[in-house]
């Protein structure tokens, strides 16, 4: 009879495209940053990509790595579903593969969840972060989304946008997640924590844009679907008088 490992504090969530350039890379900085029992999860849509053969050949050096494959449907917001789903540590930290993420953050973002964060952003815009290269109209509507709802939409972070985020699963099991394709994700559960009042933390980081391989960012398509929440947030803060929120920086 075998014996299922007990479940790590962390659950790392990498949804992955054809990264056999920058995978390699950035699981040895997390392997390199995180000192939390944890997991990674290499979350992938088919079995033709480029990615596996090159996480297949890590594991042995990497043995807290494993493949998951999605099987909800492919793109990014599903991978990343697919990897909450499959999480089993009492936290959740979803990044990217393509080395744009400081890495180098997760300890600190865990140590803010241990105190009681629901969720810990890595925030671009808050004081000492910084992003650097990425389309210029992209940069600056993400920023404007961020500040505006921090500013006139009282969230407690500034950077709704970044899907680098680290989510208690408690939290995650308690939301029905409406998102419908792209990143989304990162400013759906955003707005509906702290219309719930739960506590949201944040951080300074530097995002760099990728050196190699290819965005699968749309900003045309996904626009609206970020818009969506964008209001809803507002909406909500209409009907209901302010709730008590906590944020850290």
């Amino acid at each position: 009879m075998t014996t299922q490992a007990p479940a790590p504090e962390l659950t790392v969530v990498l949804p992955v495209y054809n990264e056999p350039d920058n995978i390699g890379p950035t699981l040895r900085r997390l392997a390199a940053a995180m000192r939390t029992p944890a997991e990674t999860l290499v979350v992938y849509d088919f079995d033709a990509d480029a990615t596996v053969p090159v996480v297949r050949a890590l594991q042995e050096e990497l043995p807290d790595v494993r493949l998951l494959r999605n099987d909800l449907g492919r793109g990014v917001l599903n991978a990343m579903k697919a990897g909450i789903a499959a999480a089993r540590g009492e936290f959740v930290l979803i990044t990217m593969a393509d080395g744009s993420d400081e890495v180098e953050l997760v300890e600190p973002m865990v140590a803010l969840a241990r105190d009681g964060a629901d969720i810990v952003a890595a925030s671009r815009y808050m004081k000492g972060g910084r992003q650097e290269g990425g389309p210029l109209l992209k940069r600056t509507l993400s920023r404007l989304a961020g500040l505006s709802l921090h500013w006139f939409g009282r969230l407690p972070i500034h950077d709704a946008t970044n899907n680098f985020k680290l989510y208690r699963r408690a939290f995650l099991e308690s939301v029905t997640i409406e998102s419908k394709g792209g990143f989304e994700l990162a400013i759906e559960l955003s707005v509906k924590a702290a219309l719930a009042g739960r506590r949201l933390a944040e951080l300074p980081t530097t995002w760099r844009d990728r050196t190699a391989g290819q965005s699968r960012f749309k900003l045309r398509a996904w626009l609206p679907l970020y818009l969506r929440w964008y209001v809803h947030l507002f909406r909500g803060r209409l009907r209901r008088p302010a709730r008590r929120e906590g944020t850290a920086a």
